[in-house]
């Protein structure tokens, strides 16, 4: 129980930590960057990489059954 909360506490704050900071990022639309270059430079950050992470270990701790004994 407490494993399954720790890495559904820790995949969400990933998930925040690069959700907020690819919201931030969008800041580079209204300086006149394209889409495409938008989803070039973040793809290419660390953040998006924490936000996948993330959103992967949330959904791993919910949706994979826990043991019975």
């Amino acid at each position: 129980m407490f494993f399954r909360m720790f890495f559904l506490l820790t995949g969400f704050g990933l998930a925040v930590t690069g959700g907020v900071s690819l919201i931030a990022y969008l800041n580079m639309l209204a300086a006149g960057e394209s889409i495409s270059g938008y989803f070039r430079f973040v793809s290419t950050r660390i953040e998006f990489f924490l936000l996948i992470i993330g959103i992967l270990l949330i959904t791993m701790t919910v949706y994979i059954p826990k043991k019975k004994k």
